[in-house]
């Protein structure tokens, strides 16, 4: 176990499989036996679901910590998976953009309360939410790096062009080291022409920042998380699960 890594999942397009990503490729890292934390900072939630957690019966979540000061320590559970824990969310996150407008170091909360957690953990994944507001802003202050899901369709590259012009910005004002980890393109389909020709674009423009794995469209990939569970848990013979272990490999830089 190391100091932790911690990894942004962001895109300010919405349904470009950000979530999915988030879930997966932790649960991937864990079950190569990395520490894991997954901290869900999306008042959707989707992520806590994902993982099997009842955001209906969770006493505390990430909110508390933004809006209320609660220790982190207690905000953390474990999962199914071993090695894999998770920090929760639920909607009422929703309104702490709100309430943190007025405070005081804004937007570093999540960076200072996860400094005590790096000796505990090799990696830490942020799932932020779809849009640039102050919880994103959090999670891109406390960040090393960040993972980029792209969806292979026609306006890829518009929304990649404009999270790069705000991570310039986080990079001047809040975090000079944050860096783009890696580029994924996410709900590939090679039948389709479109997809083909977001994938040359975008490699052909960023080059070995885009990840050699692919996300295929994948049946179970979209089951998985109605049933609490990430990809390799689910189906792990599955195209989806296998593409998520292979994004794990190069996280890690087995490949």
């Amino acid at each position: 176990m190391g100091r932790a890594r911690i990894l942004a999942v962001a895109n300010q397009k919405g349904g470009v499989g950000k979530t999915t990503t988030a879930v997966n490729l932790s649960a991937s890292l864990a079950a190569a036996e990395k520490d894991v934390l997954l901290v869900d900072a999306d008042p959707q939630g989707n992520a806590t679901s994902g993982m099997g957690v009842d955001r209906d019966g969770l006493e505390a979540s990430i909110y508390d910590l933004f809006v209320n000061g609660h220790d982190i320590r207690g905000l953390v559970r474990p999962t199914s998976l071993p090695h894999l824990s998770i920090i929760p969310s639920k909607v009422e996150l929703f309104g702490a953009e709100v309430e943190l407008v007025g405070m005081e170091g804004r937007e570093a909360i999540l960076k200072v309360a996860l400094a005590p957690l790096l000796d505990e953990y090799d990696y830490i994944l942020i799932d932020c939410p779809p849009a640039l507001g102050l919880l994103t802003l959090n999670a891109l202050t406390a960040a090393g790096s960040v993972v980029v899901p792209v969806q292979s369709e026609y306006y890829a590259m518009e929304g990649l062009s404009q999270l790069i012009v705000t991570l310039g910005l986080v990079r001047e004002s809040l975090n000079p080291g944050l860096f783009i980890e890696g580029i994924l393109l996410t709900m590939h389909d090679l039948r389709n022409n479109i997809s083909r020709q977001v994938e040359q674009e975008i490699r052909g423009h960023f080059g070995d920042k885009v990840y050699k794995t692919v996300i295929p469209r994948n049946v179970s990939l979209s089951e998985a998380p109605s049933f609490g569970k990430p990809i390799i848990m689910y189906d792990i013979r599955s195209r989806g699960a296998q593409s998520y272990l292979g994004l794990a490999r190069e996280v890690l830089g087995d490949v």
